[in-house]
């Protein structure tokens, strides 16, 4: 073929300023691009072979070889697909965008948003002139009678083709590098970045140093597994060494054998996987495969809780393995990692428009050839076939979790505690696996035990005798009455409370994660026959002495008069009731959904909403004073007396602790308050 001149048919000069501005956001995906289009050049002429249109060598193995010449600045990516003839690189090269080239300048040329241009037109190639000045292309087709071509071009509005001189089928692709870019032909370099995007693609990739002499190594003589590496036989003399005997005299022993060695070109190792896990039939895969996989990808040595295998091939394909880390935090601070594989191809990591947002707290790994990528690879339109993955993702991983609890109770609660955040999370995020996991997420509660909801809501057998004196309520009646979920935020704080409880035999569990506000919330608006109260937001009638029937009118209306004058507070609401412990004083319960606003209102501040004053959101608080108790029935009795005032405000901050911690100043009073109440007893 006679050389020849062209001109690129499109407009370089609007081209190829975008190519290098802004065709990806991280330039070094040239690597991706250009061993991603040799694997697929091997794979096609596999396919060719299998069909009957090409004959391969009993022995052909596709491989990518990359070579990087730092001295040179040169970057070489080789393969031994089909290659190309001139007509194909002036169709796939040349021509690029060769339907609506105009349209195509006119709809990205004033695009600022990264990674929105490669695939749609075929434009991966062209991702080297991101970091080159030059690139050249030596390629020779599989075709009978095919001849060599040569391209290159310097990302001007011109090009070279001429014939070539590369005498084996495949293509071979050099990148003249330009001064910002020397990086890429370091080989430590291009090492980190061939494993970060290509680890798993579906041909070895090798890479070496050019033209760095050959390495070599030992192996025994026995181990030979073929010839053609062989550089030299060596034969080592048996070692031997003199050793004092028990009676003094020596003799001379044989530390190791005589042994025959050869000196062999060290074989060079694949840099990548072509057999990766995901790929593989589950139940083909041992648990310590899942667990090495897991190791190698995301580089944690902590082991995984367990693992789903994603294995679907209709109505589309796609397969994975996610991984439930041990996290055992707070899910804002969870760092979870799923890759993104397009056959095998790295496209990107945590893509929210195919991983719902809530699975990102997982680490794991998805290949989806069935994917529709738009023109980078490395986003995706967001259609209704993507919303379908989604689904199907979210549908494996509940299936996993009720089955967990289903068969394997005694585990699921092992986990519970670590994956709580992220299933809390999925709830609020995710409507149908909310409804989904509704009855399989676990609660514990304050003797240590795990519940489910349905579990919590089974009425508590009253005891013989009295189920007589009560009126039967109907089995419907029963159904729509709404039952209260007690709870905990702070075992520690609120053990008053908890003692309570456990001493009338009723139950409560903890929801002490910053979550759990939004969570409950979330739960009650999908299921109307339950709701959520901290233990502290009400005096349950059960906590009350039945036996003492005294009307408490009097002393509640004196009580409440006073407790208001000396705390100087209108707002607080003063009860008196009898209760079942006498020791107990007072009690402080604060609305259910006053504090739960409050809660809310503080997380949303610590996200960065500013300076608040949460006073205006302030939960309403009731002081329930214990009738039984003699403190109260003093202050009732003698509430002229000198030290009342002082037992009222001590009374009520006792309350108040049992709640929540004293403000600085509040508990700087109650201290000299109590160290002056000491001094009264001493007296």
């Amino acid at each position: 073929m006679s050389e020849k001149h062209g001109t690129l048919s499109i407009d370089s000069d609007n081209l190829f300023p975008i190519i290098k501005k802004w065709l990806y956001s991280d330039h070094d995906i040239f690597y991706r691009e250009l061993i991603s289009n040799g694997c697929d050049a091997i794979t096609k002429l596999k396919k060719l072979d299998m069909m009957g249109e090409c004959a391969l060598p009993s022995d052909y193995k596709g491989k990518i070889s990359v070579l990087v010449n730092p001295e040179e600045k040169t970057i070489k990516i080789i393969d031994n697909g089909l290659g190309m003839t001139a007509d194909e690189v002036e169709e796939y090269i040349s021509r690029i965008a060769f339907s609506g080239a105009t349209d195509f300048i006119e709809k990205y040329k004033d695009k600022s948003n990264d990674d929105q241009i490669i695939g749609h037109f075929g434009l991966g190639f062209y991702s080297a002139f991101m970091v080159a000045d030059e690139v050249t292309i030596n390629t020779l087709s599989y075709q009978d009678g095919a001849t060599p071509v040569f391209w290159s071009c310097d990302g001007g509005t011109e090009y070279e083709m001429k014939d070539g001189d590369r005498t084996e089928v495949g293509t071979e692709i050099t990148l003249h590098l330009n001064e910002d870019c020397l990086e890429f032909a370091n080989e430590y370099r291009a090492r980190e970045i061939i494993e970060k995007y290509c680890s798993f693609m579906p041909t070895e990739i090798y890479l070496a140093k050019e033209n760095a002499p050959e390495e070599y190594e030992t192996i025994d003589k026995a181990d030979r597994l073929d010839t053609d590496r062989v550089i030299e036989e060596i034969h080592e003399e048996a070692k031997t060494e003199e050793r004092e005997k028990e009676d003094g005299t020596k003799e001379t022993v044989e530390v190791s054998p005589a042994s025959d060695k050869l000196k062999i070109v060290k074989r060079p190792v694949a840099l990548n996987d072509i057999h990766p896990l995901w790929a593989k039939n589950p139940n083909d895969c041992t648990d310590e495969e899942y667990k090495a996989f897991y190791r190698k990808v995301f580089l944690d040595y902590k082991e995984p809780l367990f693992w789903i295998h994603l294995n679907m091939d209709y109505p589309f394909n796609l397969k994975g393995i996610l991984y439930f880390p041990k996290i055992n935090t707070e899910y804002e601070s969870i760092e979870g990692k799923i890759k993104l594989y397009n056959n095998q191809v790295f496209i990107a990591d945590n893509i929210k428009e195919v991983i719902p947002e809530f699975l990102m707290l997982l680490k794991g790994v998805i290949d989806c050839p069935d994917l529709p990528l738009n023109v980078s690879r490395s986003a995706l339109q967001n259609d209704g076939f993507v919303r379908k993955i989604s689904e199907y993702i979210t549908k494996k991983v509940a299936d996993k979790l009720i089955g967990l609890c289903k068969t394997d109770k005694e585990n699921y609660e092992k986990y519970w505690d670590d994956i709580s955040p992220f299933i809390k999370f999925g709830c609020l995020k995710d409507g149908k696996f909310c409804d989904k996991m509704n009855d399989y997420i676990l609660f514990k509660d304050i003797n240590d035990k795990y519940l489910t909801l349905p579990e919590l809501l089974v009425p508590v057998e009253e005891p013989e005798g009295e189920t007589e004196t009560k009126p039967k309520e109907s089995a419907d009646n029963e159904e729509k009455k709404q039952k209260t979920v007690y709870y905990v935020t702070d075992k520690v704080q609120q053990s008053q409370y908890i003692n309570l409880f456990k001493e009338q035999g009723l139950n409560a569990v903890i929801l002490d994660q910053a979550i759990d506000t939004s969570f409950i919330t979330q739960l009650e608006q999908r299921n109307e026959h339950y709701r959520f109260a901290r233990v502290d937001a009400e005096m349950t009638d059960t906590l009350k002495d039945d036996s003492n029937d005294t009307n408490l009118e009097e002393e509640t209306k004196a009580l409440s008069e006073l407790f208001k004058k000396v705390l100087n507070n209108d707002k607080l609401t003063v009860t008196v009731e009898a209760l079942k412990n006498a020791e107990i004083a007072s009690v402080l319960t604060l609305s259910e959904q006053g504090r739960r606003m409050q809660d809310m209102m503080k997380m949303y501040a610590a996200g960065g909403m500013g300076a608040m004053d949460f006073n205006m959101f302030a939960a309403d608080q009731t002081l329930t004073l214990n009738a039984n108790n003699e403190l109260v029935q003093y202050i009732f009795k003698h509430s002229d007396s000198e030290h009342v005032p002082t037992f009222v405000e001590q009374l009520y901050d006792l309350a108040v602790l049992a709640n929540q911690p004293l403000s600085p100043e509040a508990m700087t009073k109650f201290v000299n308050r109590t160290n002056k109440i000491m001094l009264l007893l001493a007296k």
